[in-house]
């Protein structure tokens, strides 16, 4: 590895599974030091870390919650010294469209994938500003940049995440905090594959034929027809948390095999 990322703090929510797993991976082979971060799964995480000889510590934390924003931004400022690259990553499926979704589904979507975004930068803007660096990556999805079926809520909340990514880049670029939006595509991870069975797959089990079926119909709206993979996903991440996105902030870092365009 280059150690591109060598001696730098690095928060990762939903680093329990998929892709936030897979990043805390990636990053600490670049050198960082992780503080993983979700609800179930984070030690697990910063323990396969470890084991193979890098930094991590793991924390249980909800990001709808401002306590445990607050409370991973102190984490890692206690542990290591600084935080140097927040991955805001954690998020949930919603689905409805906008004349059905009922008001329940509609607020935890929001919470999770929108003011949880906003509460983790808000609890690591103070130490990134008063260093004068920092980067901030938000995961938004395909679905805030293009209509999709079925998902009102959950296209709502990263076309929000989009926004606050911009908002947020403004404000803070001249304290030297760069801010941008990773906007995949579907990539098979678990709640991925749950979602896409739900969505598409009338409720059949994720393993099932008639969900296999669906997904691979899905693929070929693709231009490269296939779907990514966390690493594609992730390699993007890595570009934007290190110095060769130096000059790289506001934008929305679209990461999709040509999806947005179709």
């Amino acid at each position: 590895m280059s150690g591109r990322l060598a001696d730098k703090v690095v928060i990762i929510t939903g680093a329990g599974s998929g892709i936030g797993a897979r990043a805390a991976e990636r990053f600490a082979e670049e050198g960082a030091a992780i503080v993983c971060a979700d609800i179930v799964g984070a030690d697990a995480t910063a323990t396969a870390i470890t084991e193979q000889g890098g930094r991590a510590i793991g924390m249980a934390a909800d990001v709808t919650s401002p306590e445990d924003s607050r409370a991973m931004a102190e984490l890692g400022m206690e542990t290591y010294g600084a935080v140097d690259v927040l991955f805001a990553n954690a998020g949930i499926a919603g689905f409805g469209s906008t004349a059905d979704c009922d008001m329940e589904t509609w607020d935890r979507v929001m919470a999770v994938n929108l003011t949880g975004v906003w509460l983790s930068m808000r609890a690591v803007l103070p130490t990134m500003t008063a260093r004068a660096q920092g980067s901030i990556i938000a995961t938004a999805s395909v679905a805030g940049i293009k209509g999709i079926r079925g998902i009102a809520p959950y296209s709502a909340s990263k076309a929000g995440v989009i926004g606050l990514v911009r908002a947020t880049a403004v404000e803070v670029g001249p304290n030297g905090v760069r801010v941008n939006a990773l906007v995949p595509g579907t990539t098979p991870t678990p709640l991925v594959t749950d979602t896409f069975s739900a969505m598409v797959g009338g409720g059949a089990p994720a393993d099932s034929e008639r969900t296999r079926r669906a997904l691979e119909r899905e693929q070929q709206r693709y231009p490269l027809r296939r779907f990514g993979t966390r690493d594609e996903v992730v390699d993007a991440a890595l570009y934007l948390a290190g110095d060769d996105s130096r000059w790289v902030t506001g934008t929305t870092h679209v990461v999709d095999g040509g999806l947005a365009a179709t």
